[in-house]
């Protein structure tokens, strides 16, 4: 294999790519990019079995030649090594170099390196798909439905399905849920012209949606999605993502979303953020992040932080609207923040069960997103 190739264009490849590779892979083929020529262009692909990114650079784009090819062929090369060579070569064009025993020779203005290179014969083959089946999304809804649930997956292992998104898809109604036993978070919409699918139990890894959020581009395209048995496929123009499905049946958790509640708030959004924000820089020097809750007579919540070494922040904020019983509830400030940071509504609306029931936590007059919140069981 032999081509001269933009350095920018490599670049931005090598770096959407590279995000399927990870370091605790013991086998060193794992840990290497596969280039290989075709009368297309430079296919890049990179792999840790679970998660797969292909990225296909034509010969031209935009008017532009990307890359002359001289003679075809293949190379796996260790992304540690290549990704920095890339990164500090000097000139705007790179050469690469490679013979048939993988030995890779990589030129740019005076500078020359060589690497040793893999056979591309022992790199793991993606898996083809059937694409009679394919769900169209956007962008810009993909990362919305992404942003609202991520922050609530698991981040330990003990229950792998956890670590994972659910998705499901039916009646065009595209619902997206997460959990870490602690807190819930629950995002829908409407996904129209798809009235003919269904997705049930379809749970995918949030460490590798993350890094499909970092691939999404910034304008409002449509992105291809192709759900197999064990995996799904997001085609995002010359970018094809690759991901396995988590194993295991999702717990059933509507049963413990309350459809009724006790007690009512509606506050200003930006006010009780504010509020809660001041309140966690307290509790957080504490490890516990707790903040209590309370209704007063004269018809303000106050929040208090948990009391530190530092010491203690309260403050009263105006309620816009209170029905039922007076309250007085504590939580993982955290977990509250993460969740209000994805409300965009100028109000919002905090239902109550009791003391030791979830919190429902909404944007007001907004039925497609609600976030869930166990409370602490406090002394004080």
């Amino acid at each position: 294999m032999k081509l001269t190739i933009y350095k920018d264009v490599l670049n931005e490849a090598i770096q959407q790519v590279s995000r399927a590779i990870s370091n605790r892979s013991t086998n060193p083929i794992l840990k290497g990019i596969w280039l290989q020529t075709s009368d297309e262009g430079l296919i890049l692909t990179a792999s840790d079995t679970d998660l797969s990114i292909r990225v296909i650079v034509p010969l031209e784009a935009n008017n532009k030649v990307n890359m002359t090819i001289e003679r075809q062929g293949g190379v796996v090369l260790t992304a540690k090594f290549f990704v920095d060579i890339v990164k500090k070569m000097p000139a705007n064009q790179i050469t690469i170099d490679t013979n048939e025993q993988f030995l890779t020779l990589i030129q740019s203005g005076k500078a020359e390196l060589q690497i040793m290179g893999l056979d591309p014969e022992e790199f793991p083959v993606l898996t083809t798909l059937d694409e009679n089946q394919i769900i169209q999304v956007t962008s810009e809804m993909l990362k919305a439905q992404i942003k609202r649930t991520l922050f609530a997956v698991s981040t330990t292992e003990s229950t792998p399905i956890l670590t994972g998104i659910l998705w499901s898809l039916q009646n065009n109604q595209l619902k997206f849920v997460a959990t870490d036993r602690h807190r819930l978070s629950q995002s829908e919409t409407i996904l129209a012209g798809n009235e003919h699918v269904e997705l049930k139990n379809v749970v995918i890894s949030g460490q590798n949606l993350n890094e499909l959020l970092k691939l999404l581009p910034d304008q409002n395209t449509l992105i291809d999605m192709v759900v197999a048995e064990n995996q799904i496929l997001f085609r995002l123009g010359r970018i094809s993502f690759f991901t396995r499905l988590l194993d295991g049946q999702y717990p059933d958790t509507s049963k413990i979303i309350p459809q009724q509640f006790k007690s009512e708030l509606v506050v200003d959004t930006k006010s009780f953020i504010d509020a809660i924000d001041r309140a966690y820089l307290l509790s957080r020097e504490e490890k516990t992040n707790i903040v209590r809750l309370q209704t007063l007579s004269d018809g303000t919540l106050e929040i208090a932080s948990s009391l530190s070494d530092l010491g203690k922040m309260t403050e009263q904020i105006e309620i816009v609207r209170f029905e039922g019983e007076q309250l007085k509830i504590s939580f993982n400030s955290k977990y509250m923040l993460d969740a209000l940071k994805t409300i965009e509504s100028e109000q919002l609306l905090i239902g109550f069960t009791g003391a030791m029931s979830p919190i429902i936590v909404k944007p007001l007059n907004d039925v497609n997103l609600l976030h869930l919140i166990l409370p602490y069981r406090t002394t004080n």
